[in-house]
């Protein structure tokens, strides 16, 4: 049975994915397969994906600017059994898939012919860090009253 690939969506949060293909049936050659992800990359990786469009307010230019990663991958199979009935043992198939993240990064300031950069404050990279440097500091007063008892 074939699946028809699904195309990418937006989610709210910026971030894309979602192209998948694949086929089971063997009744297609799997660069068939290959393209709609592949056209799907083609529109998902670009640089407009990196740097979005001009906001203008009061003089004030704002360029946003967002990370952009993206993987693909793609497989195939092929293959007969000796063993049983072999016209339910044979088969092929092959498949493929596409994601991309999006992460804003920050926005260029234009003001009045001066150009600067306004770094993104990403809250989940700040507790991380937070939760980190706390089990660091709890791990160092453990071992120093464990040897102040010694």
């Amino acid at each position: 049975m074939d699946s028809a690939p699904r195309s990418p969506e937006a989610t709210p949060s910026g971030t894309t994915s979602g192209t998948t293909s694949g086929t089971t049936s063997g009744t297609a050659p799997f660069g068939a397969y290959m393209t709609r992800p592949l056209q799907a990359a083609r529109r998902l990786i670009h640089v407009r994906r990196a740097f979005g469009d001009p906001i203008e307010r009061d003089g004030v230019t704002l360029i946003p600017v967002a990370r952009v990663c993206g993987g693909t991958g793609f497989g195939g199979g092929d293959g007969t059994v000796d063993e049983g009935d072999a016209a339910a043992r044979s088969g092929s198939g092959g498949g493929g898939g596409l994601g991309v993240g999006v992460t804003p990064v920050g926005v260029y300031v234009v003001k009045g012919g001066d150009v600067h950069w306004e770094p993104a404050f990403d809250l989940n990279r700040a507790v991380i860090g937070g939760q980190v440097l706390g089990a660091i500091a709890v791990l160092a007063l453990a071992r120093a009253l464990r040897r102040r008892h010694r």
